[in-house]
């Protein structure tokens, strides 16, 4: 080798510095927190229940719910349950293999006798089940904080870190030491990122001969069917959508924490609050940008993070507390020397192998689509 540093043939584990270059871009991809690694290229994890507990009646005729084995399971003698929108509480009768009896136990204010249940089929909540006296084993209620298996793909990332030959006898940056770092940072900010849009856009694609493996994002785990949605039909982004967004995340057990946009669109949400900032005669500024605003449905502040990357026409209602980045294990990102024989200069490869974890992404992210493009919802707040 032409040039010498003091790391010429040792591997780097860049992981710990990537993981802070991550944390400090004030993109999307700053919510992702370092995660167990993953033992396969087929990561999965199991999707906790972060709503409350309930049993869907597919059918109810005659006082008898038809239910599934695994709501079956739920359900104990004596269980009370809220049909979903009601305020009277029924009981269960008996529990067979096609679903439980219940009957009427307080109409709670309800219009609902005791010969009356709903007529169709719907979610009921469960209450409790009250205990007798001197329970053994086998009596209490099945529960389980797990509901179902779901999986994201790894994706191998791999940057170039060239210094020539020429660049190094400039010496701008001090030794090859010094200079190899700085491009080291370059490089981990530009997969930073890339990161930042595979874990917005990455659709999800195992990994076999002739196919590349790719890591799945945000719109493939929280967008299409089943997922919460809020459809803004050409309007401007107000709070009016941000809570109904807000609203659907906790309906399903979620706690939104955030608002992601574009840049645009917080210019438009910011424009919402002018006519409510104060401006004092000591103030030296002025201006509408909001970053927080307040959740009317709870009172939590709701952050506003601008990412560019977010589609113009889109916004989040997120609760990142289900995100995680997953390295492979044993190919957590590092950096070691490929410079060739005779090459005028010096090469390192940064290379890892990685994933994202979305937990009940479709519980706990809303999206609101079909905004106003912001450049015209902000040329006609200008106008009136």
């Amino acid at each position: 080798m032409l040039y010498t540093y003091s790391f010429a043939n040792a591997r780097r584990d860049l992981s710990d510095i990537f993981s802070t270059v991550i944390k400090d871009e004030p993109r999307f991809i700053s919510n992702f927190k370092r995660v167990a690694d993953a033992t396969a290229r087929k990561h999965e994890w199991l999707e906790d229940q972060i709503s409350g507990r309930g049993v869907t009646a597919v059918n109810i005729n005659n006082g008898l719910l038809e239910l599934n084995a695994s709501d079956r399971a739920k359900l104990r003698k004596g269980t009370l349950l809220t049909f979903d929108g009601s305020s009277a509480l029924f009981a269960v009768k008996e529990i067979n293999e096609t679903g439980a009896a219940v009957e009427l136990a307080s109409a709670n204010g309800s219009s609902l006798t005791a010969a009356a249940l709903p007529a169709e089929g719907g979610v009921f909540k469960i209450v409790s089940t009250p205990m007798e006296e001197a329970t053994v084993n086998g009596d209490g209620e099945e529960s389980s904080a797990l509901s179902e298996i779901n999986y994201n793909t790894t994706q191998i990332f791999r940057k170039e870190i060239i210094l020539s030959g020429s660049a190094l006898a400039v010496n701008v940056y001090g030794n090859a030491d010094n200079q190899l770092n700085r491009q080291t940072a370059v490089a981990l900010s530009d997969l930073s990122r890339d990161l930042n849009r595979v874990a917005l856009f990455g659709r999800r694609v195992a990994a076999a001969n002739g196919i590349r493996g790719e890591a799945g994002g945000l719109y493939t785990f929280a967008a299409g069917e089943g997922a919460l949605e809020v459809d803004a039909a050409g309007s401007v982004l107000d709070s009016y959508l941000v809570n109904d967004a807000a609203q659907m995340v906790m309906a399903e057990g979620g706690e939104p924490m955030q608002i992601l946009c574009s840049p645009g669109q917080a210019r438009v949400i910011s424009c919402e609050y002018k006519d409510r900032l104060q401006i004092l005669r000591s103030d030296d500024r002025r201006g509408a940008y909001v970053a927080v605003i307040v959740n009317e449905i709870n009172g939590q502040g709701l952050t506003v993070m601008a990412d560019p990357d977010v589609p113009d026409t889109d916004a989040w209602l997120l609760d990142p507390s289900g995100f995680g980045l997953v390295n492979l294990r044993g190919r957590a990102i590092s950096d070691s020397d490929s410079t060739p024989k005779g090459f005028d200069g010096i090469r390192r490869t940064a290379l890892g192998e990685l994933t994202f974890e979305f937990k009940n992404a479709k519980q706990r992210c809303c999206r609101i689509r079909g905004l106003k493009a912001s450049a015209a919802a902000l040329a006609g707040i200008r106008a009136a």
